[in-house]
């Protein structure tokens, strides 16, 4: 008789679970309020049409001998080997039973409680919130074009803050750049010389987990770029229109995009599962939660006890990987995990990338085209890489699109 096998989330290490694993071994069914699998890393570049919004995911539904519910797993009953869960929509719960559990839910962006926040900064953490910054750009434009605005509020509506200097808010502040100098600046001629991007990040640099010779080259070509970077910088209040630092200075804002990092989703915190001082639930290195033998917690929500490990794509996937396969083999001749670093890339604007890898560290265009090239083999389906290819054809043949709807 078949298995209940139930797996939370749809991110990288939940996806490649289940798009390696046998599926006619088990009944899977799949929890998450996102019916998608996204490919985050070009994330970044959706928020100003660089790559359109529905070429980097793929419907969970696509999945075959699979059962999808689009819903919230709210609790985790383990004396009795069932969940609760609130459907995304209507609210309603229901429960469900399951003889194995997969936790993958991954983490949420990180506000460190900071007042305002929550309510006026936006994130880059889903398609969704990519959306949002993507028409709030272009309102943006569009109100300093209008006539009648003074010039203090131009260059308050085009001054864009980014608080988080990792990968994700150089990366966005490498696109926003492209795009003002590339397409908005040949369209909103009169707004040319308003435009601003404020990156704040609390360390004395910015991408901390690449090379340090990498991280002062982008910084160089941040500079070089006209980006400002307030290192050394820690943010105290935000505000509807100004953010407040540590430091007594002030900054009004049209834009203020929060990636500061990640922290543990509600059911994780408020589950009974061990957790580390982080907040993750620990693991052994076949994924096993801590006293339980039919639970496993993979991707950044987990760690294996005492091996900590970079919160990263390529690790989430890797994990995935790993559990279908011990899956498949039924538990049998199974070793413990071994993560393999394949490295790390980032793009920082101007057709420039990084590649910080085990065997090479290198920048510029032909870096940026390995970073291309890169992704797009890791892209999950061949509707993807084709779409993603089309979107950088057009965008540097005919330019990104600035209509707003």
């Amino acid at each position: 008789m078949k298995k209940n096998l139930v797996i939370l989330g749809t991110g990288f290490a939940a996806f490649r679970f289940l798009k390696k694993v046998n599926r006619r071994l088990y009944n899977i069914t799949i929890v998450s309020p996102r019916n998608h699998f996204l490919f985050t890393p070009l994330l970044p570049s959706t928020t100003v049409g660089t790559i359109e919004f529905r070429s980097i995911i793929e419907p969970i539904r696509n999945l075959d001998n699979t059962t999808y519910h689009q819903a919230y797993c709210k609790e985790i009953h383990t004396e009795n080997s069932k969940i609760i869960c609130e459907d995304a929509d209507t609210k309603r719960n229901f429960e469900l039973n399951y003889d194995i559990l997969i936790i993958a839910v991954g983490e949420v962006t990180n506000t460190y409680e900071i007042e305002g926040v929550k309510e006026y900064a936006l994130f880059l953490k889903e398609l969704s919130d990519a959306r949002r910054i993507r028409v709030k750009v272009i309102d943006l434009f569009e109100n300093a074009s209008l006539p009648g605005v003074e010039e203090a509020e131009r260059k308050r509506l085009l001054r864009f803050v980014i608080c988080g200097g990792g990968p994700t808010g150089v990366e966005f502040s490498a696109e926003l750049h492209d795009f003002i100098e590339d397409d908005v600046k040949k369209i909103y001629k009169n707004l040319r010389d308003d435009f601003e991007i404020i990156l704040i990040e609390a360390s004395d640099k910015i991408l901390n987990s690449f090379d340090s010779k990498l991280s002062e080259y982008t910084m160089k070509i941040f500079k070089r770029n006209k980006i400002i970077l307030k290192t050394h910088s820690t943010v105290k209040k935000v505000t509807e229109d100004k953010i407040f630092l540590h430091d007594g200075s002030e900054i009004e804002y049209g834009l203020l995009v929060w990636s500061t990092g990640n922290t543990t989703a509600d059911i994780v915190k408020n589950s009974s599962l061990s957790k580390n001082r982080k907040g993750k639930i620990i693991t052994d290195g076949y994924f096993r939660v801590k006293e339980f033998k039919n639970i496993y917690a993979v991707g950044d929500c987990a760690e294996i006890e005492n091996r900590p490990l970079p919160v990263t794509a390529q690790v989430a996937q890797q994990e995935g990987l790993y559990l279908a396969k011990a899956f498949n083999n039924q538990g049998k001749n199974v070793k413990e995990f071994s993560f393999r670093n394949l490295g790390m890339l980032a793009y920082i604007g101007s057709r420039k990338a990084l590649a910080d890898l085990p065997q090479y560290k290198g920048s510029g265009f032909a870096t940026f085209l390995f970073w291309r090239s890169a992704y797009l083999t890791k892209l999950v389906s061949l509707k993807n890489k084709i779409l993603v290819i089309f979107d950088w054809f057009k965008a540097f043949v005919f330019g990104r699109d600035v209509s707003n709807f």
